[in-house]
């Protein structure tokens, strides 16, 4: 494992410092909207806009880097981030700043594919899953860094932004100087909505479902957090908190996906996330250290649903479709993501704080109500299920990087080709 992480660390080191001023950044960035009083509205909507850059900018990236190399898209797309951090330290527009989001969005998608595409085409195929595993480990503690780094900063004046601003241009060094040759691209598979709907529709609305609860959370947490009275540092803490606690949870948690009724667990874990957003209903004011156990209660019942979502969805799509799984799986979490921070906001704008939670409960009974283990006919099984476990990120993560997923062969990978129904519809 050290030998791995010695041979990839530039783009793992490149991974880690654009995570921590992401990491950094959005939660400071609604503090501070909240710290002058703008409408939980516009907080969700900066953090939809971001993820939506993330979800539109991938077909961007590809021919980005096609046609100027990876070296090159990658400086550019750190640059643009870096300006765009900048010119909202500069201007106090909010249709300014939503533009801008979106552009950091739109930039930084092509970054990671520029580390994914590379990391995919120099990992030799008995080490990709440890390659992978370890990608997602420096991606999700990039962002508890960030959270914990946010702390140095208690009074919400620029000096985050340029912290942040500095992780953006630092990330350019280990890219540059680095000795890899460039990688060959590969070319994105088309996205079958209908064809994966209608054979994993309960998984889909799991990560549907998980994309909205994360988009709210890294977007309305920190709001919620100062709404109860805590400071701002200790909003960094509670959002840290539940994030660390949902990176730590994704082996127990894998260990019992591997042992246990899929559909079963995720309806469990959802009941049990429905539960713990009760207490925050509004029904009492709780203390700092309450909300900490709470919020890490939420972390380790909430960010594993991802990674348990598309375990179960591979363990029915057949082997030789998963890359185009990983699109479609992509696409539906990007959305969820864009929508919930736009949901959550509304909430708390026209009813009250109380009602983030509120809609946590709300979207755990979603799942509770739709996923159910006598639906799953078995008709789709594939031949390897139940499919390995892998611990996911589900901050960032692009196309690219479906090759690297060890349940993944792309040497018969037929995902760009017709699918049964399109096929016997040419006939």
């Amino acid at each position: 494992m050290l030998k791995n992480v010695a041979s990839f660390f530039s783009l793992y080191l490149a991974t880690l410092l654009m995570l921590v001023g992401t990491g950094l950044f959005n939660t400071f960035l609604s503090l501070w909207l909240t710290a002058a009083s703008v409408s939980e509205i516009w907080v969700g909507a900066q953090m939809a806009a971001y993820y939506f850059g993330l979800v539109a900018g991938a077909r961007v990236g590809h021919k980005l880097i096609i046609k100027f190399g990876h070296i090159r898209a990658y400086s550019a797309g750190a640059a643009i981030v870096t300006a765009a951090l900048l010119t909202m330290a500069l201007a106090d527009n909010l249709w300014l700043w939503l533009a801008l989001r979106l552009l950091v969005g739109l930039a930084m998608v092509t970054q990671f594919m520029v580390v994914e595409s590379w990391l995919n085409e120099q990992a030799e195929n008995k080490i990709r899953g440890s390659i992978f595993a370890l990608y997602m480990v420096f991606s999700g503690l990039g962002m508890v860094l960030g959270q914990f780094a946010l702390v140095m900063f208690p009074e919400l004046d620029f000096k985050p932004i340029i912290f942040a601003a500095m992780c953006s241009v630092l990330c350019l060094v280990p890219i540059a100087l680095t000795g890899r040759l460039h990688p060959a691209m590969q070319v994105p598979v088309p996205i079958k909505p209908r064809y994966y709907f209608s054979l994993v529709p309960m998984s889909l609305a799991t990560v549907f479902i998980t994309g909205l609860l994360t988009g709210a959370f890294y977007g309305l947490g920190p709001v919620f957090a100062v709404r109860q009275g805590l400071s701002y540092d200790q909003a960094a803490i509670f959002v840290a908190a539940g994030v660390a606690a949902g990176l730590v949870a994704q082996g127990p948690m894998g260990w019992l996906a591997d042992r246990l009724n899929r559909a079963g667990l995720i309806r469990v874990t959802s009941l049990l996330l429905l539960l713990v957003g009760v207490p925050l209903w509004g029904w009492v004011q709780l203390p700092y250290w309450a909300l900490l156990v709470i919020s890490c209660a939420f972390g380790i019942l909430q960010f594993p649903l991802y990674p348990v979502g598309v375990a179960f969805a591979n363990d029915n799509i057949e082997p030789e479709r998963r890359v185009g799984l990983s699109a479609i799986v992509l696409m539906i979490y990007g959305l969820g993501a864009c929508l919930g921070p736009l949901i959550a906001g509304a909430l708390m704008r026209g009813i009250g704080t109380q009602t983030f939670f509120m809609f946590v409960s709300a979207c755990a009974a979603v799942l509770v109500l739709y996923v159910r283990p006598q639906r799953v006919s078995g008709d789709h099984l594939s031949a390897d299920a139940p499919t390995q476990f892998v611990p996911m990120s589900e901050v960032q993560a692009t196309p690219v990087v479906a090759a690297l997923d060890p349940r993944v062969d792309v040497e018969s990978d037929v995902s760009a080709e017709p699918v049964p129904e399109e096929a016997a519809a040419a006939t």
